[in-house]
């Protein structure tokens, strides 16, 4: 009888086992940009691609300089985020095979509604200039996201040695440098997306859109496994596909909040 209840619960181990490794086998990690996770877009669109490939997913919601950084680690299957530049870079040092378009957005300006700096506009160079020169209060993220390089990109065209004594770093993802801004009555360069799904408003507003320069592309790629061997290549190229197939895309469209579309796909296969 005893071995009987031995073989029962050894039987039962092995089947527990296989199980778990199988459920294991069949998460990924994604290392993803604070925007895609706080505008809500991923609780919309990941219970659509686990409905049709059963694969769970895991975010890892970073700036997009620290999710890269953990992709290069190795500690993610999969990387998307919007640095189009540092993609590239991802992508010729081998660390993925190819960089997928995946969708876009914009960056807005948003400060207060009396817009004191006098912001308001389509050039969001001009825009910058004219908050350096009144030392308006500015938040930036300042954590080497891609928004944060966006940012830092628009204050090299104003040609300007300094960006005022109002501004300010703060280390922070997009929803917390919102929320300084917000009770600060400060100006901060968002992406539209977190701005639309953005509850804690205060006076801020949109002051400056429109500008071409303010494009935001989002990229997607699977992590190597010649430089990792233990990511899940299977199931990361299956989210890629899957992302960048009709159906993500059509999933990725059909996300609003108050009727506004926050993200617009235009994956090219």
């Amino acid at each position: 009888m005893r071995l009987f209840s031995n073989l029962r619960m050894t039987t039962a181990l092995a089947m527990w086992i296989t199980f778990a490794s199988a459920a294991w086998s069949q998460t990924i990690t994604v290392a993803s940009t604070t925007s895609t996770e706080q505008s809500g877009l991923f609780g919309h669109v990941l219970p659509e691609f686990k409905k049709a490939t059963g694969i769970d997913v895991k975010v890892v919601a970073l700036g997009t300089g620290q999710a890269i950084d953990m992709a290069r680690r190795g500690d993610a299957d999969v990387l998307f985020v919007h640095d189009q530049a540092a993609e590239e870079k991802f992508v010729a040092d081998g660390f993925a095979t190819r960089r997928y378009p995946v969708m876009y957005n914009d960056f807005v300006l948003v400060g207060p509604k009396s817009d004191p700096a006098g912001t308001r506009g389509r050039d969001i160079v001009e825009a910058l200039n004219k908050l350096a020169k009144a030392n308006s209060p500015f938040v930036s993220r300042g954590d080497k996201s891609g928004t944060h390089a966006a940012e830092l990109r628009y204050w090299q065209l104003t040609g300007l040695q300094a960006k005022g004594s109002g501004y300010r770093e703060c280390g922070c993802g997009m929803g917390p440098a919102l929320n300084i801004g917000s009770a600060t009555n400060a100006y901060v360069l968002t992406d539209r997306g977190t701005w639309l799904s953005f509850r804690n408003r205060g006076d801020l507003v949109v002051l400056v859109e429109g500008d071409r320069r303010l494009f935001n592309q989002y990229g997607v790629m699977a992590v190597s496994a010649q430089k990792h061997p233990h990511v899940k290549t299977t199931e990361s190229q299956r989210f890629v596909d899957w992302v960048t197939s009709s159906s993500g895309q059509q999933a990725i469209a059909a996300y609003k909040i108050g009727g506004e579309q926050l993200f617009f796909p235009n994956a090219r296969r």
